[in-house]
This record gives C-alpha cells, sequence and structure tokens, in this order.
C-alpha cells in the first residue's frame, strides 16, 4: 500500500520569492490587529472585568436582543452587557457585582435567574459565574504577564541553541501570531477570557515547534551547502519540511474544525482561536521568522564548525616559511 503524501518529494515552491509582499501584507494586518483593539477593545469576561455572568439558552426562537436587555435592565441590578453566544438559541448575560459582601453577590446572582426565570419562562439557565473586581484585576495581570514572558523566554532559548537572528525571527513571529489573534477577537467581539488565554500560549508553542523545525534544517543546510547563496538555501529548508508541516497543520485544522461545529459552547472561543493560530502560525514560520535571517545577513559564517575552524587554522599556519611568511 502506497503512503499518502500531500506534499510530492520533490516539491521546489520559491517561497522568499514573495518575502516582501507577505512582509507587507503581514505588517498591515499587524496594524489593523492594534488599531481594532484600541478603537473597539476586547469583549473582556468576567474573569478579566469582575462581576456575574449567566449563560441562557432558549429552547425556541430567541427573542431580540433589545428585548432581552429590557427585561433584564427591570430586573434591578443595573446595566446588563448581553451577547450572543455560541448558537443563535443562547446569549450570555454579565452584569456588575453589587455592594457588599459575598453574601451580597450571591443574592444578586439568584435574583438575576430568578429573573430571567420569569421574563422567560422556557429559557434555561446555567449556573452564575461571580469575580471580584480585584481577583479580575489580578487575572488580566497576569495572563498578560505570561504571555510577555513565555514569548521572550522562548528567543532566549532559540538565540542560544540557533544563533540571534533566529532568536528575533522567531519573536516576530510570535508577535504576528498573537497580534493577529487579538485583532480577530477584537473585530469579532467575542468574548475574551481565561481560556482564549489558555488558547494563546498554546498557539505560541505551536508556533514555535514550527518555527524551530524550520530552523533546524536551516542550520543543518548552511553547514552542508556552504556556497550556496542564502535565499535558494531558506527555499529548499521550507521545502524540505513542507512534508511535515502540511500534515501537521491539517490534521489539527481538521479536529479543531470539527470541535469548532460540534463541540460544546464553553470552548467555542478557545477552538476559534486555536483554529485562526494554527493557520498563522504556519503561516509565519514561512513568510515571517525565515525571511527576517536574509534581511539580518544569516550566512555559512554563522555556523563554522569547531573542527573546521581549527582545520583551517592549521592550514594557515603550515602555508607559512621559515621566515613566518605565507607562501
Amino acid at each position: 500500500m502506497r503512503l499518502l503524501k500531500l506534499v510530492p518529494d520533490d516539491t521546489n515552491i520559491q517561497f522568499l520569492k514573495w518575502r516582501n509582499v507577505a512582509m507587507a501584507i503581514s505588517l498591515l494586518m499587524i496594524v489593523a490587529s492594534i488599531a481594532l483593539v484600541a478603537v473597539r477593545g476586547l469583549n473582556l469576561g468576567v474573569d478579566f472585568v469582575g462581576g456575574q455572568s449567566v449563560r441562557v439558552e432558549f429552547t425556541g426562537a430567541m427573542p431580540p436582543i433589545d428585548e432581552i436587555r429590557e427585561k433584564v435592565g427591570a430586573i434591578g441590578l443595573g446595566e446588563a452587557t448581553i451577547q450572543q453566544f455560541g448558537s443563535d438559541k443562547a446569549v450570555s448575560i454579565r452584569t456588575a457585582l453589587p455592594e457588599g459582601d459575598k453574601a451580597a453577590a450571591e443574592r444578586a446572582g439568584q435574583r438575576l435567574v430568578a429573573g430571567i426565570a420569569d421574563a422567560f419562562p422556557t429559557a434555561k439557565t446555567g449556573s452564575v459565574e461571580t469575580v471580584s473586581g480585584k481577583v479580575s484585576e489580578e487575572l488580566l495581570r497576569t495572563g498578560a504577564l505570561s504571555l510577555i514572558l513565555a514569548m521572550i523566554a522562548i528567543s532566549i532559548y532559540i538565540w542560544i541553541r540557533f544563533e540571534w537572528q533566529f532568536g528575533v525571527g522567531a519573536l516576530f513571529a510570535l508577535f504576528h501570531d498573537v497580534t493577529l489573534t487579538f485583532g480577530f477577537f477584537a473585530l469579532t467581539q467575542m468574548q475574551f477570557d481565561l481560556n482564549i488565554v489558555a488558547a494563546l500560549l498554546t498557539i505560541i508553542g505551536y508556533s514555535l515547534n514550527d518555527t524551530i523545525v524550520v530552523f533546524d534544517r536551516i542550520r543543518e543546510n548552511l553547514k552542508k551547502y556552504r556556497k550556496m547563496e542564502i535565499i535558494p538555501l531558506l527555499d529548499l529548508s521550507v521545502n524540505e519540511t513542507l512534508a511535515r508541516t502540511v500534515m501537521t497543520s491539517f490534521t489539527m485544522l481538521i479536529a479543531l474544525a470539527v470541535l469548532l461545529w460540534v463541540g460544546p459552547d464553553v470552548i467555542f472561543g478557545f477552538t476559534a482561536a486555536m483554529l485562526l493560530g494554527i493557520f498563522v502560525g504556519t503561516y509565519s514560520s514561512v513568510y515571517m521568522s525565515a525571511p527576517i535571517l536574509v534581511w539580518l545577513k544569516v550566512g555559512p559564517h554563522s555556523f563554522v564548525p569547531r573542527t573546521t575552524a581549527v582545520t583551517e587554522g592549521a592550514e594557515r599556519v603550515s602555508s607559512r616559511n621559515d621566515d613566518g611568511a605565507v607562501v
């Protein structure tokens, strides 16, 4: 039985030919993502802004959002944030925390559920999630710090394992992936909670793994083809790892697409972030990290084996005559 090959062995795609166009498009998308986050902001979940949240699912046709907002506002818990969640028959209702202690928050939660049940008898409500403002601030700060530290630590690791140019390329690729994911959530206004932070950390790990595979082949080829120009060498390295990249990404995309379609609503945002992250992570390992090596002047001199350096030094010494002149 012949093995399935999504990429032929003799594939020779000139990826680096389009490096300037790809970089321009990526920079434009990065700027657009930052602008979206600045202008529209993120729809932060209860984990980050504090408050009480309850998920409501309607068995029949869902009433208009304005009607839901009006009836929830009549409960007397302040202005509510209502967002369609997962399907066309489910919404997430978030209200601010009441003043007082934990008991006051519990009473407000019970009042919210009871009010929804009275206003919409056929609706099903889940449990009320409550997060204090202090806890939410700590979660937001810790989540942002974890993303930054992960990216820095990864870049240092690649710097030590390869060269500093590779670390710069990997850091830019990770920045590209994370920024575009933030832009996606700012554009769609999907809820951004701790599950999305977990997805971002997973995306960083996946993108790093794909980038290191390409970098490792580049390092091998720099030693193997010492007289080859850098652009053909990078194209060769990407093509040699393309079968592995396509197979890994393709299987991941299939699993995530199925999970996005039939999975539970609670992980809808996580799955959407992962689906986008796999795509942009694969793209950035080819069109973000590799072209930077060209602009940072990476070449065969970056990886001179120690034995080669010793041999060349011995040859230079043996090529001198008794007076010390080079012959």
